[in-house]
């Protein structure tokens, strides 16, 4: 497969350095941004196979962030390099599902284990991921594209899926739906609800809309669900 790698590094001698090494892998395009801003301007014009991504970057806005960034707007599979981690930060770390974790100092043995591990996973999911889904419905079974859906509701052990201005009734908890579309850039915002964060039209006072249906945002949810959204 051809490899496209973005590394984002605050240090330009690390991020030299770990250019160097994906060189030596065979990687076929390499870019590097210094600072978060750089990074999001890079994640939007470019696609990536792969994020070598610093957790520690200089500024406001660190790498933790930039990993949200990524999985709300094009999930792509990222690496965390580190130093040392406090409490704090590796929970947050956790909570953005990086594919492996890289401690500095780092040699080449460390970067090569770590990015054909990912690219391994990255070419077994690609090998696996379905395009689309299949609804069982009483004609027979309807095709849905996950990009098709605006959000999905839940009721006792059944879920309801909005899309394309039509309503499909399945026999399958919220959660067993999440865990099938949680790599297509859905979110949890409610119990009751999972939204699909690129059809979204709008958010206020407490709901999010989808052209002229809303859904609400849960009190349990809102905190983690406000910090992935970018303002300009």
């Amino acid at each position: 497969m051809e490899k496209k790698v973005l590394i984002v590094e605050d240090e330009p001698l690390i991020a030299d350095d770990l250019s160097f090494h994906l060189q030596d892998l065979g990687v076929s395009e390499i870019k590097i941004s210094l600072k978060y801003e750089d990074a999001l301007k890079k994640l939007t014009e470019h696609q990536f196979d792969l994020v070598l991504l610093d957790v520690n970057l200089s500024g406001e806005k660190d790498g933790i962030d930039v990993a949200r960034f990524i999985n709300r707007t094009n999930p792509t599979p990222f690496i965390f390099i580190t130093s040392y981690y406090d409490a704090d930060t590796l929970n947050r770390a956790k909570e953005v599902a990086p594919v492996a974790y890289i401690l500095k100092p780092f040699n080449q043995q460390d970067i090569q284990v770590n990015v054909e591990m990912a690219f391994h996973k990255i070419l077994s999911s690609r090998q696996t991921k379905p395009e689309k889904f299949f609804i069982k419905d009483k004609e027979g079974l309807v095709s849905i594209d996950p990009d098709e859906i605006d959000y999905v509701e839940a009721f006792d052990n059944y879920a309801k899926i909005y899309s394309a201005g039509q309503a499909y009734i399945i026999s399958h908890t919220l959660k067993s739906i999440e865990d099938k579309l949680l790599n297509f850039g859905f979110e949890r915002v409610h119990k009751s609800y999972l939204v699909n964060f690129a059809k979204i039209t709008m958010i206020s006072e407490g709901y999010i809309f989808f052209g002229k249906m809303k859904v609400p945002i849960g009190r349990a949810f809102k905190t983690d669900f406000m910090a992935k959204i970018s303002m300009l």
